[in-house]
C-alpha cells in the first residue's frame, strides 16, 4: 500500500515565512584553533566557509520548492553570535531571535549552528603509476595519499512565538579522495575534485534537512491469511488480480465459521481490507476482535501497528491543516 507519514519536523500551521541564518563561522576566540585545523587537514583557506554557504543554499532551494511557505529568505546581513567548531554552540537568546524575525519579517529561523570539515591523511609508500615526458604511464617508487574528509553540520529551528526549539539535528557525511605521485606533495596535488565534492555534499545535506519538514510518502506491506477454507484460496487469487473487494466478500462469509481459527483469520483479513480502504478505525475493530475473541496472536501485533498509524495520521492531519 501507498501511505503518507508525517514529517519528522512539525512546523506550526501559522508559519508562512522562513528565515535562514548561518552561525557556523568561527568566533574570534576560536580562530587560532581553526587555522591549525586547516593546516593539519590540508584544507583550502575558505573551504569551511564555502561549504557552509552551500549547505545553507541547499536548504533554501528545498524549502523554496515547498508550496506551503510564502517566503524563504537567507539572512546574511546581521551580526550574530558565532561560537561553534564541530559542536552545538549555545542557543541564541529569544530576544535576539525575536529581533531578527521582526526586522526581516519572518516567522521562524532555520539556523546552521555549526559546520566543520575534518580531514585525516593516510600515506602509503610503494610503486605508483605516473606519466613520463611522453605521456606514457610508468611505475616508479612513490607515494599514495588518501584523504578522508568528514563533513559535520548542526541545525536548529527557532520558533520565537512559542519560544521553542522545533528541532536540533546533527548530520555527517564522508568523502574519500585518493592521489598518487613521486613524492607526498605531488600525491596531494593529484587529489582533484575534492573541493567540488565537499561543496556538492554540503548542498545535499542542506537539501535533506529541508526535506524533513515534508510528509514522507512510502510503501508499506501487510500479510494476510490464504489458508483455512476454499473461500480463502479463491480470495487469494482474487487479491492477486487486485480484486480486493471480491476477496473481502469471501472472507466475510467465513466470519461465522464454527472453527475458531478460521473465524479469527477471517476477522484479521477484514482488518486488512479495511486498512487498504483507509478505514483505520474499522481495521482496528476487526484486528482487536481477531485477537480478543479468537486468540489470533498475529492480530495483537497488527493492533499495535494500526494504533501507531492512527497516531501518525492525526499528526499528519495537523501538519496539513494549513
Amino acid at each position: 500500500m501507498n501511505t503518507v507519514e508525517p514529517a519528522r519536523i512539525t512546523i506550526p500551521s501559522e508559519v508562512a515565512k522562513i528565515g535562514i541564518i548561518n552561525r557556523s563561522l568561527p568566533a574570534e576566540a576560536n580562530r587560532t584553533v581553526d587555522q591549525i585545523d586547516k593546516i593539519l587537514s590540508l584544507e583550502g583557506r575558505n573551504l569551511d566557509k564555502e561549504g557552509a554557504e552551500s549547505a545553507v543554499v541547499g536548504l533554501f532551494d528545498e524549502l523554496s520548492q515547498n508550496e506551503r511557505f510564502e517566503t524563504i529568505r537567507i539572512i546574511d546581513s546581521i551580526a550574530i553570535q558565532r561560537k561553534g567548531l564541530g559542536v552545538f554552540p549555545a542557543a541564541l537568546k529569544w530576544e535576539a531571535v525575536n529581533q531578527i524575525c521582526e526586522e526581516f519579517d519572518v516567522d521562524i529561523l532555520f539556523s546552521l549552528e555549526f559546520y566543520d570539515t575534518d580531514t585525516t591523511v593516510d600515506y602509503e609508500v610503494g610503486m605508483v603509476s605516473v606519466p613520463n615526458q611522453l605521456g606514457i604511464d610508468v611505475s616508479l617508487p612513490g607515494h599514495k595519499v588518501t584523504l578522508n574528509t568528514v563533513l559535520k553540520n548542526g541545525w536548529r529551528i527557532y520558533d520565537p512565538k512559542n519560544k521553542r526549539l522545533l528541532d536540533e539535528f546533527v548530520s555527517k557525511d564522508h568523502i574519500v579522495s585518493v592521489g598518487q605521485g613521486i613524492n607526498p606533495v605531488k600525491a596531494v596535488e593529484a587529489v582533484i575534485g575534492r573541493k567540488e565534492a565537499v561543496l556538492q555534499n554540503s548542498s545535499n545535506l542542506g537539501n535533506l534537512y529541508g526535506l524533513d519538514v515534508r510528509p514522507l510518502r512510502k510503501r508499506i506491506s501487510r500479510s494476510y491469511f490464504v489458508r483455512g477454507t476454499d473461500n480463502f484460496k479463491v480470495a487469494q487469487r482474487r487479491a492477486q488480480t487486485n480484486d480486493w473487494e471480491g476477496a473481502a466478500d469471501l472472507w466475510e462469509k467465513e466470519l461465522g465459521n464454527k472453527k475458531e481459527k478460521v473465524a479469527g483469520r477471517a476477522c484479521y483479513n477484514m482488518a486488512i481490507i479495511s486498512e487498504i480502504n483507509g478505514n483505520l478505525e474499522t481495521a482496528l475493530e476487526w484486528a482487536s476482535k481477531s485477537y480478543s475473541d479468537y486468540r489470533n496472536k498475529d492480530a495483537l501485533r497488527y493492533v499495535h501497528i494500526l494504533r501507531n498509524r492512527m497516531v501518525e495520521e492525526r499528526l499528519l492531519n495537523q501538519q496539513l491543516s494549513r
